[in-house]
């Protein structure tokens, strides 16, 4: 139901060779370090995404220290679970530029940095800057690269690599609350804040795992066989692929002509070099200088480059519509699904289920069935009869009913069933990264997806004051879930309307052209 990036244009001309050449499959697609890239983004989840789901606790002594309201206590992790997302346009300019390796590392160490300022804070807003931007920073420069890396390993298992990574979140919110709760009451919030600086250097061993793939090993961009139906459906989303894929031709031509002179001035530096052993090492040092930073501003003009060109270019990511859509959908996804986690106490508390859910919280039963929810649908995705975007539809739809039905639930059963389902379906999570990649391609990945965990970001951002804001006016949560539940329901509706447009589009040019 949706284009590949060979469809939508976005190979820039690779694809215009005919015929497909023989590659010599790279041991490490699909296999091989393949793994170490999933552990290592399974441990950044943990230790980043893991470590905010676990900010509850520090919330707590905040409160204590700083005795100030609890609307403006909270902005410090709505901050750093804010910015984590929203920097990832950004973030994409450093991958361009340095590599997901040097831009991961760069972020763990800056990460840490974040945590240790902040147990020095003197107040709220002293964190807002040393957690919630410092900290929230360097989450993002490493939360990206590690989804990135390993949609460019896997092609075949896509779906379950990207489940599995992403299960170190729920993991992660288990292990990192035991441990700041124990770090807290053993040696003040403080000194846990400092620990957990240490602990999240870490992040620099996860990103020293990224070890980049050649160009041509990428497995996004080898050539893939697929189903004449799945051809078909793909075609019939892109109507504007012959101006997108000149386009990207002729940007790639200038880019060419640019490094072919760039190169001539590295070649002569390195001539004069070579050929001037004589003088002295005052001179040779200056050469060396001069032809590193030569080097260093060729690497940053390209990548600044390809940046610009998929967000402002003539192939611009924006060109495509369906993409367009899904960062719509974006918007209202992630502040739906932190509704529950809101209002259940509320929910709990109207019911008098108090002992019931002391004995099993509901919240942990969403938390728990999430994680089973992104391998499964990861695995089911793999499957070679099955589609990745109805799977990542049909698991929308569930999430969206339980949303607006969950107000109407009275009894333990009923809302333990439906926080079930909100965990299994909200796994979809794991799919968004694989539906990016098949939509843009691996080359794009970066910038689009983080142009996706930007609208993401927006929506954790606003999410929760909104619902309080409703909640506040009408005195009544069910509303919070039946608005939002709305909003996200009519971002799922430009999920569907946009391939309706793009596959109309086709026949009646084809009807136009026949007529002449």
């Amino acid at each position: 139901m949706y284009a590949s990036r060979e469809d939508i244009g976005y190979g820039f001309g690779d694809d215009s060779k005919g015929g497909s050449r023989p590659i010599k499959p790279n041991p490490n697609v699909d296999g091989g370090w393949a793994w170490m890239i999933v552990l290592s983004s399974f441990l950044v989840h943990i230790l980043i995404m893991g470590s905010q789901m676990a900010l509850g606790i520090l919330n707590v002594e905040w409160l204590e220290e700083f005795n100030q309201s609890r609307g403006l206590t909270a902005w410090v992790s709505s901050l750093s679970m804010g910015i984590t997302l929203i920097v990832g346009p950004f973030i994409g300019l450093f991958i361009s530029t340095c590599g997901c390796r040097r831009t991961a590392v760069i972020g763990g160490v800056l990460n840490a940095l974040g945590w240790i300022l902040s147990a020095h804070a003197s107040g709220v807003r002293y964190l807002f800057l040393t957690f919630g931007v410092t900290a929230g920073v360097g989450s993002g420069m490493v939360y990206l690269p590690a989804v990135v890396m390993v949609g460019q390993y896997f092609q075949k298992r896509r779906a379950l690599a990207q489940g599995l990574s992403t299960t170190g979140t729920g993991f992660g919110a288990f292990l990192m609350t035991a441990l700041l709760k124990y770090l807290c009451t053993e040696f003040g919030w403080r000194n846990a804040m400092f620990i957990q600086g240490a602990v999240s250097l870490n992040l620099c061993v996860c990103g020293a795992l990224m070890r980049p793939l050649s160009p041509g090993d990428v497995a996004g961009e080898k050539h893939v066989v697929r189903s004449n139906s799945e051809d078909n459906r793909a075609k019939a989303l892109s109507p504007s692929t012959e101006t997108i894929k000149s386009n990207g031709v002729l940007s790639e031509g200038l880019e060419k002509k640019e490094q072919a002179a760039n190169e001539e001035v590295l070649d002569s530096v390195q001539h004069a070099e070579t050929g001037g052993t004589s003088g002295s090492g005052r001179s040779m040092d200056g050469l060396r200088i001069l032809k590193t930073v030569s080097q260093l501003a060729v690497t940053v003009r390209k990548g600044f480059a390809v940046w610009y060109s998929s967000y402002f270019g003539a192939a611009s990511l924006f060109t495509n519509r369906v993409f367009v859509a899904f960062v719509i959908w974006a918007l209202f996804a992630y502040s739906s699904f932190v509704i529950p986690f809101i209002h259940l106490p509320e929910i709990v508390k109207q019911y008098k289920l108090s002992s019931q859910n002391d004995v099993f919280p509901l919240t942990s039963i969403i938390a728990i069935v999430h994680i089973f929810g992104k391998v499964i649908l990861g695995i089911i995705s793999d499957l070679p009869c099955i589609s990745t975007w109805n799977v990542f539809l049909m698991a929308n739809f569930t999430l969206v009913t339980c949303i607006l039905t969950l107000p109407l639930m009275q009894t333990y059963v009923s809302l333990a069933v439906a926080c079930a389902l909100i965990g299994f379906s909200s796994g979809y999570f794991s799919l968004m990264p694989v539906v990016t990649e098949d939509l843009v391609g691996t080359k794009h990945l970066a910038n689009a997806y983080g142009i996706i965990i930007c609208a993401n970001g927006i929506s954790a951002l606003l999410g929760p004051p909104f619902a309080g804001w409703i909640y506040d006016i009408t005195q009544k949560y069910d509303f919070s879930f039946y608005i939002c539940g709305l909003l996200y329901a009519v971002g799922i509706t430009f999920l569907l309307i946009q391939p309706c447009i793009q596959k109309k589009q086709p026949r009646e040019k084809s009807t136009e052209e026949a007529q002449v």
